[in-house]
This record gives structure tokens, C-alpha cells and sequence, in this order.
């Protein structure tokens, strides 16, 4: 199952800057990896960050958000003493997902290759 996810550091402060934008997306092919989820495209930006992922259909949209989101909150606030001092958590709670079985893969990738551009 094909799945966009978009979700927001707390206050959507812009703390995705590009040394903590280069080790968040490491952590997150890693984690996929570890779980079964492959990572088709992925874009950081400063405040926010969207994922084209393609899932088992057992595993919920919900679990591999929150696999993805405790995983790189706890590792990143480890190693970017930042992250921890001027957020009380890295993540907000909530988040954006959409399954895309009625629009093509194509058109999903090329919508989040252009949020950069934009």
C-alpha cells in the first residue's frame, strides 16, 4: 500500500536545518529498512516533511508513523542538544496521511519532489 505522510516538528518551528535534515533522512531509510517500509521519495524542509512510502497492507499507516516519529525524536534529540532545549518534544502528535491507490505513484513523487521547489 502506497501511503503520503506529512508531519510537522512541535510549534512547526523551523528546526529541520540541514545537518538535522541529513541525519533525519538517514534515520528514517534505516528505520524503514528495519520495519518493511520502502521509502520511494522523501523531501525535509525546514518546518515539515513529506514521505512516499510503500507498506505490507498488515501494517497500519498509524504504527509505521509512530515507528518513524520515536525513532528519529529520540536519536535526534540525542545528538542535537538543540532539539532539546528549545522544544519540549521534537514532533507534534498529529500528522497527514493519505493512501494513493487512486492516483499513480508518478504523480505522488513528482508533487513531492516539487514541495522543495516551492
Amino acid at each position: 500500500m502506497g501511503c503520503h505522510i506529512i508531519w510537522c516538528p512541535k510549534y512547526r518551528r523551523n528546526v529541520l536545518q540541514p545537518d538535522v535534515a541529513v541525519r533525519l533522512k538517514e534515520l528514517l531509510y534505516e528505520k524503514a529498512s528495519d520495519i518493511g517500509v520502502v521509502i520511494e521519495v522523501m523531501e525535509i524542509m525546514p518546518d515539515h516533511l513529506h514521505l512516499f512510502v510503500k507498506t505490507k497492507p498488515t501494517a497500519s499507516p498509524h504504527w509505521v508513523i509512530q515507528q518513524f516519529k520515536g525513532y528519529t525524536s529520540r536519536i535526534l534529540r540525542q545528538e542535537f542538544s538543540t532539539l532539546r532545549t528549545r522544544l519540549p518534544t521534537l514532533w507534534t502528535r498529529s500528522y497527514y496521511c493519505e493512501s494513493c491507490g487512486h492516483i499513480s505513484d508518478e504523480i505522488v513523487k513528482k508533487y513531492i519532489e516539487d514541495q522543495k521547489k516551492n
